[in-house]
């Protein structure tokens, strides 16, 4: 194990096969005091989203360094599916690393091989001097940075769902994850990801991965709650991993509704005030 401060003594990986169901969230604002806070609120993980948010690795780095210091493991979602953003993502330390938009079996070996060194996959070696190993005074991390590493694949897209059951069965994927917004778009339905028929295709994928894990091949699930869909009921219906929302969404939500309060509790006082002294 890891001498870094965010290494737990139980991995993600380690808790999803002891039966666990993980509850996190998104990270799109970048900000180290926001990460702090959801670790101390006791999220199991926290995604630090590289691909819409508007930071890159550096940024990326700040919010590791503050998860570690209040215990909370940290997922990297890359941009897209490449060797160049797995190693610059892998080499800061992460728990997981989450790649984007995989649509097929093949798209999701390459993203399993940018994760291990050679022979075994195509990671670039700089291990002795990253964040990942200590900066090297983790004599023992090649021993255990792939078996600690949890690796999810998004399932985004109308052919990425037909081959879920193929991306879920690739050796090396631990959890995938399908991406409602994204999908409802490849339908047709982009300002409506909660369309009948983006339900309907979500549901019979959620069904299909599920069925392959019971048969005990195949990764964990993972999803996101939204506005009909909440994080109890994926619970329920047997999701490994829930994501309760986006941070800055559910900042913005907090904000609008104090202000709403504020606002209406105004305007309540004015009229109460014209009642009874009649100006």
């Amino acid at each position: 194990m890891s001498t870094l401060p965010n290494a737990l003594s139980r991995t993600l990986k380690s808790r999803l096969a002891a039966g666990e169901s993980l509850y996190g969230l998104f990270m799109l604002s970048f900000s180290p005091t926001l990460a702090e806070v959801s670790g101390l609120a006791g999220y199991d993980f926290v995604i630090i989203d590289m691909e819409h948010g508007p930071g890159g690795p550096p940024e990326a780095l700040n919010c590791l360094r503050t998860l570690a210091s209040v215990n909370t493991p940290a997922i990297l979602r890359v941009p897209d599916i490449s060797a160049a953003w797995a190693k610059k993502a892998l080499d800061l330390g992460p728990q997981g690393i989450m790649f984007p938009s995989v649509e097929s079996a093949k798209s999701a070996e390459l993203a399993v091989s940018y994760c291990r060194y050679p022979l075994r996959g195509v990671r670039g070696c700089a291990h002795s001097v990253v964040r990942a190993s200590a900066y090297g005074f983790d004599s023992e991390y090649l021993s255990h940075c792939e078996e600690d590493l949890l690796i999810m694949c998004q399932a985004e897209t109308i052919k990425g769902l037909k081959e879920v059951e193929e991306i879920a069965g690739v050796e090396g994927v631990d959890v995938v994850q399908m991406g409602p917004r994204d999908l409802s778009a490849s339908m047709g339905f982009l300002t409506d990801p909660t369309n009948k028929k983006v339900r309907e295709a979500l549901l019979e994928a959620e069904r299909r991965v599920l069925c392959g894990r019971e048969r005990g091949r195949g990764a964990y699930l993972a999803g996101i709650a939204g506005p009909n869909d909440p994080p109890e009921q994926l619970k329920l219906r047997g999701y490994h991993m829930v994501e309760g929302g986006v941070d800055l969404a559910m900042y913005k939500k907090a904000a609008v509704e104090d202000v709403k309060r504020f606002r209406s509790a105004g305007q309540r006082m004015a009229e109460e005030g014209q009642e009874k002294y009649g100006y």
